[in-house]
């Protein structure tokens, strides 16, 4: 297939070209210098397939600390979805967010599952500030795509080894791998989270893919996980016991923020376990700063 990712030297992006080894692919990246919306701009080819993963986030501390850096995902789709519109690709693949559910039910006196439901693009409620709503007016802007099938994916907290380190669980496994003590956990450690591997993101997109199944859906494990219990995993999985250091001033997001997984366990569940993968971390991490 003749393919376009942007974003593609990113997290997700890199683990797209891993799996699409026989493709066709044309990679646009910040990181190379490329501004995707200059490509945009001029580009008229048609694409068999579009990812599009380009995006301001860089962790809690940039969507917090720099909103309006963050907003430039805004600029960025509105270019993104005039090109798609202009070119018709055959498929279009847009990453939201989880950021984008409302945050009033993301709290620990609900501890709601958020349902592909919960989100109505027509009575909209506050997001997680400049980045939900950035990927709430993308979901907006996707549907009035036509003559392209659309999928529209709102992934959890996806991790894997190769993730940068200013997201908490590659963080996490540096430290442990240090065996820093004492140890480092933003807020009380009790916010939750959804974890789910970047291998069974792609995989769930590439089903979705393969099979026409167009629509939009959550890529979450369904499985609430503390930062105080993630820890406590790597831990053991890292073989020491440190003292927990909890930074109260840090930021630290909504209180919790898990999906349904019911409508795309449907179709893909997750192979990948959060403690396999903390295994999988631990030796491929360790691996690479040896090598390093």
């Amino acid at each position: 297939m003749k393919i376009l990712i942007t974003g593609h030297k990113g997290f997700v992006g890199r683990n797209f070209v891993k799996a699409l080894p026989d493709s066709e692919i044309t990679g646009i990246d910040i990181k190379d210098g490329n501004d995707c919306r200059d490509f945009f701009k001029t580009n008229t080819e048609q694409f068999d397939l579009v990812i599009h993963l380009a995006a301001i986030v860089g962790g809690r501390a940039k969507i917090e600390g720099e909103p309006l850096s963050v907003a430039t995902d805004l600029s960025i789709d509105a270019e993104f979805f005039n090109w798609v519109e202009k070119t018709k690709p055959i498929n279009v693949v847009y990453f939201s967010s989880s950021a984008a559910y409302p945050i009033d039910l993301q709290n620990k006196h609900r501890l709601l599952r958020l349902a592909e439901h919960d989100l109505n693009l027509y009575e909209v409620k506050n997001p997680d500030l400049t980045y939900g709503w950035a990927k709430l007016t993308g979901e907006y802007l996707a549907q009035f795509i036509t003559d392209s099938n659309v999928f529209v994916f709102r992934p959890f907290s996806g991790y894997g080894s190769d993730q940068d380190a200013d997201y908490p669980f590659p963080s996490f496994i540096d430290r442990a791998l240090a065996k820093a003590d004492p140890f480092d956990i933003w807020g009380d450690g009790e916010q939750v989270r959804d974890f789910i591997h970047i291998r069974d993101i792609v995989q769930a997109v590439l089903w979705h893919v393969q099979t026409g199944y167009t629509g939009t859906f959550n890529l979450c494990s369904g499985f609430p996980t503390s930062f105080n219990e993630l820890a406590e995993m790597i831990f053991k999985e890292a073989g020491y016991a440190p003292e927990i250091n909890h930074i109260k001033t840090a930021p630290v997001g909504v209180q919790y923020r898990v999906g349904d997984p019911y409508l795309s366990h449907q179709y893909f569940i997750p192979q990948i376990s959060l403690r396999d993968g903390i295994r999988m971390a631990l030796q491929e991490r360790k691996a690479l700063s040896v090598i390093e």
